[in-house]
């Protein structure tokens, strides 16, 4: 019995945190879940950030997410 085959669309977006990369990529995938439906998976492209009084002040990670069309 074969499985059905999957489609994916892939978008990418930046998430940010003032504490992480851990959240920064954990508020990407929250906000990108409240109007992307089937989201199976995400890749991390990028990570940089926003340097406050020689400090680590944001950090902004890329992550490419891919959701599954409806078939």
């Amino acid at each position: 019995m074969n499985s059905p085959s999957k489609t994916y669309a892939i978008s990418e977006i930046v998430g940010t945190s003032d504490t992480g990369i851990s959240d920064a990529i954990e508020n990407a995938l929250a906000t990108a879940s409240k109007t992307l439906r089937n989201l199976d998976w995400f890749e991390m492209v990028s990570v940089r950030g926003a340097i406050v009084d020689g400090k680590v002040g944001q950090y902004q990670v890329t992550v490419k997410v891919g959701f599954r069309y409806d078939e």
